[in-house]
């Protein structure tokens, strides 16, 4: 099989023979409360993503994407958002977020931001209006409100659950209802209305105005819901590793609230908007939706540029899954022009070096906690150096979610008083929750908060960091790591670095014989890249035409051979 990541055009300005920035480009999504704290208040903040775009541009990646923060109760970690125009004070200012999007451009870097549009936050001023006005009123036209079912309305309109748990509908004091797909403070719009269509275009414009590169958009799939809103029984979860709480009936099911087709019109009138502004803006899906062929969709050549690929992200240690994942990827991305996009950790995932280490390195745990099972830390390192290898010489675009360059694992120890994602409280604590994963980042060993919130080096520490960091964040930060050879900062620097040498990002993807997933062998070509990766539980004999010019860790190769849980790049003899 071979497969390329197709040279693509979706801007007026580009030439159809040149590829846009990022058909191929390498993306850091920054978590801003968890990524740097720049007034030592314990929260992060864009002035702390200012200060470290530097160690950014060293890392080599070509893009960030900032996950919300816009002016909101945090409800949800800010996607609830309450004004889409604005910096909520927790993370400072529009000026700040204008210097340091002017900074990172200067340094090379592109941006993207989160929109949220299948929700607001129940402080919106819209949402304040709808719940003061009459029923029927065009404030509340804005959002989903239904009158309740039983004899005097007590029961919610239909069956549907939230996907943090719980009942999907909340009433009112005057006995309406409002659906709420996520938590009681996320009402979802209603985007059968068209000042909300026109509000969320005025929305993409303001931060395109601004200068943004491009949006990821929240729940992607959503927004649209079936006709009448019929009653579907079963749960549905964010990214579903298995789908083990569904009934057989409905694993082949879409539900009513998601993946509806009136959501393709809604990209390609922002695809129309993207359009008229120049440096090829973009869009990118997160959107939960199998088959592969449905999920493609949401990249045909007049809609969104990319769409995460959780497929991938959920084939997790296994040469066989994750064989048939990019082979099915690379197949659906062709057939409509796009790229592929690769993705093994996100801020709604256990991180991939914690999952490795499990067990069963193919689990989707939602969220793990101290009365779970407890990763082997340094086996999960090594399985998660290796297959970041196997992600970076993929052609098309990867995400890099941060802390992954350090190597950091979850947080699996986390207090419950102090945890706030809501899917805690609305399971009873049933589903641990995304916190874990969440944990502010170590810059300084040797610092209080790891350097969380300090200036720099040098500063006086400020306020605990949001969330509490394992002590062994301290083996991990990033002044253990920077210049360091052979730590996971440096190995991903490498990776960068060669995979933009040999632009690999624009390559063709063959599998080559050595590519035995059933043995545990992975391997493929990328021009003259051969990645081979070892998921099994034997050595193996590495081809002796070719040299290794990048290898997952030291130990990786061992008299010729490659050993288990280790990746390398090789090239042929001469090259």
């Amino acid at each position: 099989m071979t497969a390329s990541a197709p040279a693509v055009s979706r801007s007026t300005d580009t030439p159809a023979t040149v590829s846009p920035w990022w058909a191929d480009a390498v993306i850091y999504q920054i978590y801003p409360r968890s990524f740097a704290d720049g007034n030592a208040d314990g929260m992060g903040d864009l002035p702390g993503v200012r200060s470290r775009l530097p160690y950014l541009r060293k890392l080599g990646v070509d893009a960030i994407w900032l996950s919300p923060f816009y002016v909101s109760p945090q409800a949800d970690a800010g996607y609830d958002v309450a004004d889409y125009r604005d910096v909520d004070p927790l993370f400072g200012t529009l000026d700040d977020f204008d210097s340091m999007l002017t900074e990172a451009h200067e340094s090379g870097m592109k941006v993207i931001v989160d929109l949220v549009p299948n929700h607001t936050s129940d402080e919106h001023e819209w949402f304040k209006s709808a719940k003061h006005a009459a029923i029927d009123s065009p404030e509340r036209d804005r959002y989903i409100f239904r009158d309740g079912k039983g004899d005097h309305g007590e029961l919610p309109p239909n069956n549907w659950q939230s996907i943090f748990g719980g009942n999907a509908w909340t009433r009112l004091e005057d006995g309406q209802w409002y659906l709420h797909l996520f938590d009681t403070k996320q009402p979802d719009l209603n985007w059968d209305n068209p000042e909300v269509r026109a509000e969320m275009v005025s929305v993409l414009r303001f931060w395109l105005d601004r200068g943004v590169d491009g949006f990821r958009i929240d729940v992607a799939h959503g927004m649209v819901k079936a006709e009448g809103l019929p009653d579907w029984a079963e749960q549905t979860h964010m990214i579903d590793g298995g789908n083990s709480d569904k009934s057989d009936a409905a694993l082949n099911q879409t539900p009513p609230y998601f993946d509806q087709p009136g959501v393709h019109e809604i990209y390609r009138e922002w695809n129309r908007v993207l359009a008229q502004y120049d440096g090829d803006r973009m869009l990118v899906a997160e959107a939960w939706v199998e088959p592969a062929e449905r999920l493609f969709r949401y990249v045909r050549h007049d809609e969104m540029q990319q769409a995460f690929n959780f497929d991938f992200l959920l084939a997790g240690w296994d040469a066989a899954q994750l064989t048939e994942s990019i082979t099915e990827s690379l197949t659906e991305a062709g057939k409509v022009g796009a790229p592929s996009t690769w993705v093994m950790s996100n801020h709604d995932t256990v991180r991939h070096t914690s999952r490795f280490g499990l067990q069963d390195p193919t689990q989707f745990p939602k969220g793990l906690g101290t009365d779970h099972e407890q990763p082997d830390e340094a086996l999960g390192l090594s399985r998660g150096r290796a297959a970041a290898l196997v992600m970076l010489g993929l052609p098309g675009s990867a995400y890099i979610y941060q802390g992954d360059e350090l190597g950091l694992p979850e947080h699996t120890t986390l207090p419950d008083g102090v945890r706030e994602d809501p899917t805690f409280a609305r399971t009873n604590g049933t589903e641990i929750g995304r916190d874990g994963c969440r944990v502010p980042l170590p810059w300084i060993a040797e610092a209080p908060g790891f350097g969380f919130g300090m200036y720099d080096a040098v500063s006086a520490p400020g306020a605990a960091p949001w969330l509490p960091q394992p002590t062994s964040f301290a083996g991990y930060a990033a002044d253990t790591q920077v210049d360091v050879s052979g730590s996971t900062y440096e190995l991903y620097r490498d990776a960068l670095a060669l995979r933009r040498g040999h632009e690999l990002g624009r390559g063709t993807l063959e599998w080559t014989p050595l590519n035995s997933p059933q043995e545990g062998v992975l391997s493929y070509r990328n021009g003259v890249v051969l990645v081979l990766a070892n998921m099994g539980a034997a050595t193996i004999e590495l081809p002796h035409d070719h040299r290794v010019v990048l290898a997952s860790d030291g130990p990786a190769v061992d008299d010729g051979r490659l050993t288990t849980n280790a990746s390398v790049w090789l090239v042929p003899l001469g090259s």
